[in-house]
């Protein structure tokens, strides 16, 4: 019983270790400055990406055709 125990108490702490819910929080970005500077530059140019996709993907970035003016991009009259 005690071995089991064991193996269950083992496996809930890597699981949790792995899952990031670990009670002290593991560093996100590397130690070193320069790695570090990319790594948040990575993520900031990701995060800016996030709001074009959801744009493109409710098609709020193309024009509205509900206006009684022609918006369908085309050059001249």
């Amino acid at each position: 019983m005690r071995k089991l125990a064991a193996a269950l108490g083992l496996l809930t702490a890597v699981v949790v270790v792995g899952e990031g819910c670990a009670p002290v929080p593991l560093p996100h970005y590397a130690a070193s400055p320069p790695r570090r500077v990319q790594e948040l530059l990575v993520d900031s140019e990701n995060l800016r990406q996030i709001g074009d996709e959801w744009e493109r993907f409710w098609f709020l970035d193309h024009p509205s055709h509900l206006t009684p003016y022609r918006t369908d991009g085309t050059v001249g009259f």
